[in-house]
């Protein structure tokens, strides 16, 4: 089991985070700042030396048509996906390239053969570990990306087998489908601190681009080579054999456009990035003397990633405790002041991906002011009965 992931204990108040009108909100309520945003997008780009064409961010994540047409107008054009809501919202959104990273079989798979259709000016992929998989997508303009297991067991082929890799890349040409390249998803090192995260992920790139030559050798060329998620995002920057490599090396983390409690963590030296996404509650209950309760449980607030689930912003004297389904009890440092019944507090998670999703809608907050609200429009799944009149729509809701 792979080590947890570390976490902020504490985040100071910043004012651009001020609601004025606050009294009209109904809680738990899920806050997005686009300026905030729009810096975290643009700093990634930064790192990734101003090229955005390097950037295939993971919009489980962003899960927000609104935040997609952003990423797009800033010229993020190739993303990942894991649902096929997902992969609709994001060529909805004017995308040009999208991988559904997860695999798809029986009518998921025949479901992104439909998206594929309506949407041929999109580059749609999918993985693939065996040739099973293959055969599904045979006659179609599906795109194939092999997944490697790089150790994190979840999916994949296993990165020393590489003569399985070879053998599938090979029935892929056999079969006339349109061979990507590979994906390679390390995110079993979110637990481990630097330098032991960095030693590790670049171990694996070595074995990685060790599969590359073995492909190469056997006559199939490499065309893309997908890596890192949000923990070693700085990990495959720094790796010296992606650098001048005959493939297209495009780096995935999602989370680094909000940000959250565990990224901030994991990644102190990223400047300038910031929340760009908080969880509004208030308090509305003293059940003792030093635990007050929000109505942020974790059907707002996701606690799939341990307890606290989140950061009481500005408030380093409360420590969020185990929640329920709709309560979020808050223990109070000794000698500090409980806070009111009622008073609103504002809630960094500790993993934001799950807990965009708990909300339907998204509060857009400019200068202290909600300006507008937005659908969490790839929030959950596509209906599991889409009947034949249904299946060219727009997204729901």
């Amino acid at each position: 089991m792979a080590a947890q992931k570390p976490m902020l204990t504490e985040f100071v108040w910043d004012p651009r985070y001020q609601v004025s009108d606050i009294a009209d909100v109904l809680t738990p309520a899920l806050l997005l700042y686009p300026e905030i945003l729009a810096t975290n997008i643009d700093r990634t780009v930064e790192l990734l030396g101003a090229n955005p064409d390097r950037w295939r961010p993971h919009i489980k994540t962003a899960k927000l048509g609104y935040t997609l047409r952003m990423l797009v107008a800033r010229g993020i054009r190739n993303f990942k996906c894991a649902t096929t809501l997902e992969l609709l919202v994001a060529c909805q959104c004017g995308a040009a390239d999208v991988l559904l990273a997860y695999p798809s079989v029986g009518r998921n798979a025949l479901r992104v053969r439909e998206i594929a259709a309506q949407f041929p000016n999109v580059r749609i992929s999918v993985l693939a570990e065996n040739e099973e998989q293959l055969r599904q997508w045979r006659g179609s303009s599906v795109g194939i990306f092999l997944d490697i297991n790089p150790g994190m067991d979840r999916t994949g082929i296993d990165q020393n087998n590489a003569d399985s890799v070879v053998e599938l890349a090979r029935a892929s040409a056999a079969k006339n489908l349109d061979f990507r390249g590979l994906h390679y998803y390390d995110g079993q090192y979110g637990g481990l601190a630097e330098p032991e995260r960095t030693a590790q992920a670049h171990a694996g790139y070595h074995r990685l681009l060790n599969l590359v030559k073995d492909l190469e050798r056997s006559g199939v060329p490499v065309p893309e080579v997908i890596t890192a998620g949000t923990p070693t995002f700085p990990s495959s920057l720094s790796y010296e054999g992606f650098r001048n490599a005959k493939f297209i090396h495009r780096i995935s983390p999602g989370t680094v456009a909000y940000c959250d409690a565990s990224s901030l963590a994991q990644l102190p030296n990223l400047r300038g990035h910031r929340p760009a996404v908080l969880v509004l509650t208030r308090v509305v209950s003293q059940p003792r003397g030093n635990v007050v309760t929000c109505d942020a449980g974790h059907k707002a607030v996701s606690a799939d990633a341990g307890v606290p689930t989140c950061v009481v912003v500005g408030h380093p004297e409360l420590t969020p405790l185990a929640p329920s389904e709709e309560h979020l009890p808050l223990s109070i440092k000794e000698g500090a002041a409980a806070p009111e019944i009622g008073e609103p507090l504002f809630l960094l998670p500790r993993h934001i991906c799950p807990t965009v999703n708990n909300f339907d809608q998204a509060l857009l907050v400019r200068d202290a002011a909600v300006t507008s609200i937005e659908e969490v429009s790839a929030r959950g799944h596509e209906s599991p009965l889409i009947s034949t009149t249904q299946k060219i729509v727009s997204v729901r809701r």
